[in-house]
C-alpha cells in the first residue's frame, strides 16, 4: 500500500507529490496524459526528442516537472484513467482508499493512506444551433493540438469568448500561422475602472501580465479585428466550411438584433472552465457552488481535506483559479498529507505556502470576478427546439422544454435526467449539467445553485471491460 496517490499531474498533483515525497514517504501519481504537467503545460511527446514545452510566463514550471519526475519517490502511471474510488471497510487502514485505474496494460487497483484529487478543469460547454459540428471546438482542445502536436485545428480561425485564454491562445495561433478571422468577446476589452480595481492581483503576478500584454500586442499587429460585445448565435456547415453567427449583446449579453456573418475552418470557443470533480463526487464529497470559480467546486478544510475520510482536493476541483494557485494548493495539501501520517512540516515551509496561496488568491480573485461568464444568457443560446443539450443521449431543447412543462414541480437536473435522460451518457452531464440547471433556473426562476448537480457513478468515465475484470 502507498503512503498516497494522487489523480492529476498537474501543478497541484506534482507539487504535493514532492512534498510528500521530500518528506520520505512513497506516491503513486495518475495521468491520463503521456506526460506530467497537466493541461496547462501540455507537452510534446517524449518521441518527439524534447524533454521540455514552453512554459511561458511561469517560470517556476521547468524546474517543478523536472524534479517530479527525478524524485525517486514518486511512481507514476501515465496513459491512464482513474475511474472510481473505492473502499476497504474490513482492513487496517479505515481512512485507506483504493483507486480504480484502468491503464495501457488493464486494470487495477492502486491501494493507498491518502488520496489526493488533483484533477484539474476542463472547457465550459456552451450549446447552440451547430455546437456539435465537425470544426467546431474548445480553445483547451485548440491549444491542446498547438503545444503537444504542433499541429493547426485549420487554417482560418475564428475566436468566439469571454475568457482572456482567447487572446492568449490567438497569438499561439498567430505565432504558428493560422489566420485568424475574428476574435469575438463576449464582454468589453478591460476599462480603467476595472484596471484600477485589478491593481492588488499585480504584485507578484507581473510576468503573467505582461505575457497578456504581449498577445495583445501581437494580434493587434496581425490587424485581427477584435468584435467586443460579441456572442456566438449560430453554426451551420456549407461546403466544407463553417459559417458562423455572431451576435452583438449588451453589457448583460442579451442579443441587441446585429447579426456578422464569418467563414472559418474552424471556431474555437472558451467561455471558460469547469472544475473536474466526478471522482469527488464519486467518493461522497460534499460540493459548494462557486459560480465565479467555475460552479459546482471540492468543499475543503484549511488543509484541503475533504468530507470524504483521506481524500485531499487540490488545484481546479476547489474552484478554477489558474496554475500559480495550483501549485501552492497542492503543497499546502502536500505538507498536510504528510502530517496526517506522521511527517510533521517545519511551520516555515508551511507558512511559505500560505504567503504564496494568499497572493495567488490575490490574483485569481480578481480575474474571476472580470471574467465570470454569464450563464443564463449562455444558456438562451440553446433555446431553439431542435437544439442538442446532451449530445450523447442526443436530447434536444424541445424534449427539455417539455419535460419542464409537463412536471410543474420539477426544479432539480437531476429529476430532470430521471424524466428525459439527459446526463445518462458515456460524460454523465458533464457537458449538459450547466445548460440544463441554467434552463431550469430560467424556467422555474431559482437561483441555479438550487438546481444542484449530476451524482457520478462508478465508471466516472468510459472504460473497457477488461478494466473491471482485472480489478479481480
Amino acid at each position: 500500500m502507498k503512503d498516497l496517490a494522487i489523480v492529476g499531474a498537474g501543478p497541484a498533483g506534482m507539487a504535493a507529490a514532492l512534498a510528500v515525497a521530500d518528506a520520505g514517504l512513497s506516491v503513486t501519481v495518475v495521468d491520463e496524459q503521456a506526460r506530467a504537467g497537466g493541461q496547462i503545460f501540455r507537452r510534446p511527446p517524449a518521441e518527439f526528442g524534447a524533454r521540455h514545452g514552453t512554459y511561458r510566463p511561469y517560470a517556476w514550471a521547468q524546474d517543478l516537472i523536472e524534479r517530479f519526475e527525478d524524485h525517486p519517490n514518486i511512481e507514476t502511471h501515465f496513459r491512464s484513467t482513474a475511474f472510481g474510488i473505492l473502499r476497504d471497510r474490513e482492513g487496517p487502514e479505515p481512512d485507506a482508499v483504493i483507486l480504480a485505474v484502468s491503464t495501457p496494460e488493464g486494470g487495477r487497483r492502486v491501494a493507498a493512506r491518502r488520496l489526493l484529487l488533483a484533477t484539474g478543469g476542463y472547457d465550459m460547454a456552451v450549446a447552440f444551433p451547430g455546437w456539435t459540428l465537425p470544426g467546431v471546438m474548445t480553445a483547451g482542445a485548440v491549444q491542446s493540438l498547438l503545444k503537444s502536436q504542433k499541429l493547426l485545428a485549420g487554417r482560418r480561425i475564428v475566436l468566439a469568448g469571454s475568457h482572456p485564454i482567447q487572446l492568449i491562445l490567438a497569438a499561439q495561433l498567430l505565432d504558428a500561422g493560422a489566420e485568424l478571422v475574428a476574435i469575438a468577446l463576449a464582454r468589453g476589452l478591460p476599462g480603467p475602472s476595472e484596471m484600477i480595481r485589478a491593481l492588488p492581483a499585480i504584485p507578484g503576478h507581473v510576468s503573467i501580465f505582461a505575457e497578456a500584454a504581449r498577445a495583445l500586442q501581437r494580434i493587434l499587429r496581425a490587424r485581427v479585428p477584435i468584435l467586443r460585445h460579441t456572442l456566438i448565435s449560430e453554426v451551420q456547415s456549407r461546403d466544407g466550411a463553417l459559417e458562423v453567427d455572431l451576435a452583438k449583446v449588451d453589457k448583460h449579453w442579451n442579443r441587441t438584433g446585429e447579426t456578422r456573418r464569418v467563414t472559418a475552418d474552424v471556431l474555437a470557443l472558451g467561455y471558460g472552465f469547469t472544475p473536474s470533480s466526478e471522482l469527488a463526487r464519486q467518493a461522497g464529497c460534499a460540493m459548494a457552488w462557486n459560480a465565479a470559480g467555475g460552479g459546482w467546486t471540492v468543499r475543503h478544510d484549511a488543509a484541503f481535506l475533504t468530507s470524504a475520510p483521506g481524500i485531499f482536493v487540490a488545484g481546479e476541483p476547489t474552484g478554477i483559479a489558474g496554475a500559480e494557485q495550483a501549485r501552492a494548493e497542492g503543497q499546502i495539501a502536500g505538507l498536510s498529507i504528510a502530517g496526517s501520517l506522521g511527517r510533521q512540516a517545519g511551520s516555515a515551509e508551511m507558512a511559505r505556502a500560505r504567503r504564496n496561496l494568499r497572493s495567488a488568491v490575490r490574483f485569481s480573485g480578481v480575474m474571476q470576478r472580470m471574467f465570470e461568464p454569464r450563464r443564463v444568457a449562455l444558456a438562451e443560446l440553446s433555446r431553439s427546439e431542435e437544439t442538442l443539450i446532451c449530445r450523447c443521449e442526443e436530447i434536444r431543447n424541445g424534449k427539455v422544454e417539455a419535460t419542464l412543462a409537463d412536471n410543474p414541480f420539477l426544479s432539480s437536473v437531476s429529476a430532470l435526467k430521471l424524466e428525459c435522460r439527459s446526463g445518462m451518457g458515456p460524460c454523465q452531464g458533464r457537458y449538459c449539467e450547466g445548460t440544463i440547471a441554467a434552463r431550469i433556473a430560467v424556467t422555474r426562476q431559482l437561483p441555479i445553485e438550487t438546481c444542484g448537480y449530476f451524482n457520478a457513478s462508478l465508471p466516472v468515465k468510459p472504460v473497457s471491460l477488461e478494466a473491471y475484470h482485472d480489478l479481480g
